[in-house]
């Protein structure tokens, strides 16, 4: 039932964009492997090989800290509506922070969101689909606005002052980059 592609085609690009959630894995060298559930308008088909999502702040940041490290990346979309499918990418990502060359050529892709963290830009080297059939159907009844109402309460340098406390290591005590920009 699997199938392998070597980049995402049309009919995939289509059904990437329907979805409302997917989830990244990353790993570094030694440690945890990391499993992040993304949502909101975060993510954009950018070709066939490539992908970007914004990375928007939160009370971790091991994407960040794995990529410095390994660069090896999958993301995962699952259909919850009645018709099943499992697609994953994999390749390698970097993340891009405010003070990178390629911020403001991808940043424009996204709506403009204070807790805008990274911008991480995969490179996609294998496309698989699988069946689904486990995965169950759900309704999404509607986004979380919890992320906008928390910023409301804080200025960028109160967003700063966050990443400062909670988002400049990993788990692992690895380093996330998050510093070089503040």
């Amino acid at each position: 039932m699997a199938a392998r592609y070597p980049a995402l085609s049309k009919t995939h690009m289509d059904f990437v964009e329907e979805q409302h959630l997917f989830f990244v894995g990353t790993a570094a060298d030694e440690g945890r492997v990391n499993v992040s559930p993304k949502g909101m308008d975060s993510l954009r088909v950018l070709g066939p090989n490539r992908l970007a999502w914004l990375n928007l702040t939160g009370s971790g940041n091991e994407t960040a800290a794995h990529m410095r490290e390994n660069s090896r990346m999958t993301v995962m979309f699952c259909s919850f509506s009645s018709k099943p499918l499992i697609l994953r990418v994999y390749g390698s990502a970097e993340a891009i922070h405010n003070n990178d060359a390629k911020w403001d050529e991808l940043t424009a892709l996204f709506p403009h969101h204070p807790a805008r963290r990274q911008i991480f830009d995969l490179t996609i080297d294998l496309v698989q689909t699988s069946c689904g059939f486990g995965v169950p159907v759900f309704d999404l009844v509607e986004h979380r606005n919890t992320l906008a109402e928390n910023l409301k309460k804080k200025d960028q340098e109160g967003i700063e002052n966050y990443w400062r406390a909670k988002n400049t290591k990993s788990i692992d005590d690895k380093d996330t980059g998050i510093s070089d920009v503040l």
